[in-house]
């Protein structure tokens, strides 16, 4: 099932740091690294993302934060 991406999630500062992060073309394993936590919570956290920006896909998620004026 394919959902419409939101034009105004409201997301945490934690969200953004990781979408900024996915941004930079970084692993899941970099970005645990760097914000000194497992990779399964940056999976948690990217799949809260995903869902909050309506998006199913990496690429999705990039596209649609380049739009938002987000980087």
């Amino acid at each position: 099932m394919r959902v419409a991406p939101q034009p105004n999630p409201r997301l945490t500062r934690r969200e953004v740091v990781v979408l900024t992060q996915l941004l930079d073309g970084a692993t899941l394993e970099q970005i645990a690294t760097r914000l000194f936590v497992t990779r399964n919570t940056v999976k948690s956290q990217v799949r809260s993302l995903y869902r909050k920006i309506g998006v199913q896909t990496r690429l999705d998620a990039i596209t649609w934060a380049l739009a938002a004026g987000i980087h």
